[in-house]
């Protein structure tokens, strides 16, 4: 055999070897990497190939989740995400974001039984609470998102969502000083924060 034949009969060899050693976790890690520079589309594609290669692997059905929900694909993000929670029924961030997921789509109800769900699985998760708070103030149960909204609080003093949200509710209720209480809270935490201090104008001119 000539030395050209040889070289490439060796790089043959390898280009077979390498595209046979790829594994599903090397394709889920190159579709996070793409996920973080925003190309969904080809994050979709990494984390399809990694569902071929291991249909048990739960993160891929999670992260693919994620970039649909980017895409706005609403249906088919939830679809793996309930493949995820099928296939590992405690993975707390699947609730989560279908909860989220599910809140877009105006189903309100499933939002709130996934995200206690979550606060089932982790119950000092802050961002869990507020927003199971959320879905329950569009829903308009006024009372339960303000009790949600002590709770986040309470496990996370600086968080400033809450605070903004709990404000939001008790001006709805007319509490408009306990309102700006919150409100102000929120300034102090982000002396930056457009949203409270737009929320503080608004109560100056009432």
């Amino acid at each position: 055999m000539t030395k050209s034949l040889l070289r490439i009969a060796t790089l043959f060899l390898l280009v077979h070897f390498q595209a046979h050693s790829e594994t599903a976790e090397d394709c889920l890690k190159s579709g996070l990497a793409l996920k973080i520079k925003g190309q969904m589309a080809g994050a979709i594609t990494n984390y399809n190939r990694a569902i071929e290669l291991n249909p048990q692997l739960t993160k891929a059905y999670y992260y693919r989740a994620i970039a649909y929900q980017a895409q706005t694909n609403l249906a088919a993000a939830l679809a793996d995400y309930d493949q995820a929670i099928h296939l590992q029924p405690d993975y707390a961030p699947a609730y989560m974001n279908r909860g989220t997921a599910k809140a877009k789509k105006g189903d309100l109800q499933g939002a709130i039984a996934d995200f206690s769900e979550t606060i089932r699985l982790r119950p000092k998760d802050a961002l869990a609470y507020n927003n199971r708070g959320n879905a329950k103030a569009d829903g308009h149960d006024l009372e339960g998102a303000l009790a949600d909204y002590n709770l986040a609080i309470e496990l996370k003093p600086d968080y400033i969502s809450p605070h903004l949200n709990r404000g939001d509710i008790k001006r709805t209720k007319g509490d408009l000083d306990g309102a700006k209480a919150d409100y102000k809270k929120a300034l102090e935490i982000n002396h930056g924060s457009y949203e409270a201090q737009k929320r503080l104008n608004e109560l100056k001119k009432k």
